[in-house]
């Protein structure tokens, strides 16, 4: 990671503050000096603070997760698409989409909208189109293009957001505080530091000053990616070394015939381990002398038992009763006949 030296911050400006008037009260502790009206920031603390926010940046790069450079100000549009391009993160110098983070899924699909258009070009059905339609299809894609063509790639949220001028980005800093993404930020002395995770104390006016941050902080961040891509490499050639293992393991059978001596030396020690199971025998009567008693519970189960046979006969003759009050209610009736 490349150190920060005070006197290439001051050669760039990066200490020049806001007027006295516009001063926000949190950046006190950040401020220098004052002078001409203007106030002075403390370089030290800059050069602390910038050291702070690379490790940080390395480590989100070394991760694997993408970090979202915002910048809509004329000074920093052309600095911030140049240097990130190359190390191939996403970046805003357009407006701000209202919801880029809060509403993510709304802005994927406008993205895959772009898409859509260039299928419709490789497949040759957007020749099939009217020249109006044509012509519409372009103007969207164009305008696609300028707001979310450099989001393409980002296909989650991002894992941390850099800001350059934290008043101006307020919105993109709200979303990203409703959902707890870390922020880093070039704060100037009229903004106020408490928004922000990582502070970077700095002119973020003048084009020189943004310009040398940007260098620090992408120069961080592409080393954590060369880091992740060697730790990949790494695992790759750990694999491949881990499977010509599996040959070398094979010819350790050649040891089989001395495990089968090993093995008949314990088959022969059988015979005195078999002495030892006389001893569990003797303990198998006591057992049995603990099933007569189990046995002497039973019959009293089995006594249980005829009392329920006892009770089911009882029944059957309450029934044998009522088929006999039957039969002889039947004569009775005969006898008043013939007495009629």
């Amino acid at each position: 990671m490349a150190q920060t030296e005070v006197k290439d911050l001051l050669k760039a400006g990066v200490h020049f503050g806001h007027l006295t008037r516009k001063w926000n009260p949190n950046m006190a502790p950040y401020i220098y000096m004052e002078r001409n009206g203007i106030h002075i920031i403390n370089l030290y603390k800059t050069a602390a603070k910038i050291e702070e926010a690379q490790s940080a940046l390395k480590k989100i790069a070394i991760s694997g997760r993408k970090i979202l450079f915002v910048a809509t100000k004329k000074q920093a549009k052309d600095i911030v698409a140049e240097k990130v391009k190359n190390i191939n993160m996403p970046y805003i110098t357009e407006r701000w989409p209202g919801g880029m983070l809060t509403n993510f899924v709304t802005i994927r699909k406008a993205v895959k909208k772009m898409a859509a258009v260039d299928r419709m070009k490789s497949d040759g059905t957007f020749e099939t189109l009217s020249k109006k339609e044509k012509l519409q299809v372009s103007r969207m894609r164009a305008k696609l293009e300028k707001n979310l063509g450099s989001i393409t790639d980002m296909t989650r949220l991002p894992g941390a957001l850099f800001v350059v001028d934290i008043k101006r980005e307020n919105i993109a800093i709200k979303e990203a505080q409703k959902l707890n993404i870390p922020i880093f930020a070039m704060v100037d002395t009229n903004s106020d530091p408490r928004e922000v995770d990582f502070v970077i104390p700095s002119n973020d006016d003048a084009s020189k000053s943004i310009e040398k941050i940007l260098n620090l902080v992408t120069l961080s961040i592409s080393e954590g990616l060369s880091q992740r891509k060697n730790e990949k490499e790494a695992l790759e050639k750990g694999e491949g070394k881990s499977s010509p293992n599996v040959s070398k393991t094979q010819p350790q059978d050649e040891s089989a015939p001395e495990k089968q001596e090993a093995t008949s030396e314990k088959t022969e020690d059988v015979p005195e381990e078999a002495k030892v199971a006389p001893k569990k025998v003797k303990a198998s009567p006591e057992k049995a002398k603990a099933t007569p008693e189990e046995a002497n519970a039973t019959p009293e189960e089995a006594n249980a038992t005829p009392e329920k046979v006892e009770a089911s006969p009882k029944v059957k003759t309450v029934k044998k009763k009522a088929t006999k009050r039957k039969t002889v209610s039947k004569p009775k009736k005969t006898s008043s006949n013939d007495k009629k």
